[in-house]
């Protein structure tokens, strides 16, 4: 590779100053770009720079003109060194659209850019929970997918506009992605950019303007008299038996899964709980017992599952759908998404949609039905986000309009 410079004489400014082009050579082709801005006369030009004028003439910029010179050539050879670096089949097309992008610098000459994301992923297990790390290895796996699929070569000095619509496409068009989850996919590479900009892998800011679409979903919740039929079935089989009280007892502390398959001796105290919550990393959360919780731990006290029989994740959720089934917690329930501007509409039994995950949002609508004070349900639970509590809060009023309603309109009635 090699750059020259020479004056194009056939471009004469009426002021006798000639525009300066530049031709790069390489691989037998040649490609030739104008020095946009930098203009010398024929008696300035000596050896491919601007010479200094003399002093009875107006300045001719050479210092800054040469400066522009010599960061071109700069560019050009950070420019082939990220060639040689990626192993990329280089043409003059894609060599110009390098010299055109701002963004690219000495910088650009990052590791690979799936190599940092394992580095990334790497450095954050001391400082992340485990859940957290899966996302991260997930999105690793899909963005791998989306270059394999698309032929969209994913590295720093890619991730523009371009990158944005083809990953979006891709997203919703072939892997059927709904919108939150992608909005997620799009916050996870974000994070790394931001991580890997910080450590000087690369300098480019357009990822900041790719937009996180979220979509609001259903809540899904036991009423309170779903719940108590649940509470109360005598199963047959003590492995469902198990997978209730453990359910339950989600549902009347508003603990998480996590949390709750934590759960030690050391943490049951007469009437609360007191443990570190995983996600949040809150010291000594208390958590108030009140008599179903209770009941639910004194069932297994010195038995070999105390303080809770546990299970994993992935049969848990198997299970608590046939309890559910059993106590006849069928109502029919539909759940709207969005896969871009696709709205897609399912209706189901609503055993069907009981996972681990409804537990705290049961605990959470129903005590606000009940009448607890939000700033105390939030307290037990450590909502921290404003914006998602305030859902089951809208919930919870417009429960209580309809019994309202419902309770005058009967009186309206009998009257």
């Amino acid at each position: 590779m090699q750059t020259t410079y020479s004056l194009r004489k056939d471009k004469k400014n009426i002021d006798g100053t000639i525009p300066i082009r530049a031709v790069i050579t390489f691989q037998g082709a040649r490609i030739r770009k104008n020095i946009k801005s930098v203009k010398t006369t024929e008696k300035h030009w000596k050896n491919q720079r601007i010479k200094p004028n003399a002093k009875s003439e107006a300045y001719n910029n050479h210092i800054e003109y040469n400066k522009i010179l010599d960061e071109f050539q700069e560019k050009v050879n950070a420019i082939f060194r990220y060639i040689h670096l990626h192993n990329i089949s280089a043409s003059e097309e894609y060599v110009l659209n390098k010299l055109a992008d701002k963004h690219f610098g000495h910088n650009s000459l990052a590791p690979n850019f799936f190599t940092c994301f394992d580095e990334f992923i790497e450095t954050s297990k001391t400082t992340k929970v485990q859940g957290t790390i899966k996302k991260y290895t997930t999105v690793t796996n899909f963005l791998e997918a989306f270059q394999n699929s698309t032929g969209y070569s994913v590295r720093f000095d890619t991730i523009n506009i371009d990158f944005y619509e083809k990953f979006r496409d891709y997203s919703f068009l072939e892997r059927k992605t709904l919108n939150n989850y992608f909005g997620k996919l799009v916050s996870i590479i974000k994070t790394f950019m931001t991580w890997s900009l910080e450590r000087g892998y690369h300098e480019n800011l357009t990822y900041k303007r790719f937009k996180k679409p979220q979509d609001d979903i259903e809540v899904i919740y036991l009423t309170i008299d779903e719940l108590m039929k649940l509470y109360k079935h005598e199963f047959k089989s003590r492995r469902l038996e198990h997978v209730r009280d453990f359910y339950c007892l989600g549902c009347f502390t508003g603990l998480r899964f996590s949390d709750i398959k934590r759960l030690t001796t050391s943490n049951v105290f007469d009437n609360h709980l007191k443990l570190n919550i995983v996600k949040t990393r809150t010291i000594d959360q208390k958590i108030p017992l009140n008599k179903y919780s209770k009941s639910i731990l004194d069932k297994y006290v010195d038995t070999i599952y105390e303080p809770i029989p546990t299970i994993s994740s992935q049969k848990f959720n198997e299970y608590i759908k046939d309890c559910c089934e059993m106590v006849g917690i069928n109502t029919l329930t539909t759940i709207t998404r969005y896969i871009g501007q696709e709205r897609i509409d399912k209706t189901y039994p609503k055993f069907k949609l009981i996972t681990s995950h409804t537990a705290r949002k049961t605990f959470v609508t129903n005590s606000l039905v009940l009448g607890m004070k939000a700033m105390v349900v939030r307290n037990i639970t450590g909502h921290k986000d404003e914006a998602s509590f305030r859902r089951y809060v809208d919930i919870a009023e417009d429960f209580k309009r309809q019994e309202m309603d419902n309770t005058w309109d009967k009186m309206g009635t009998s009257a």
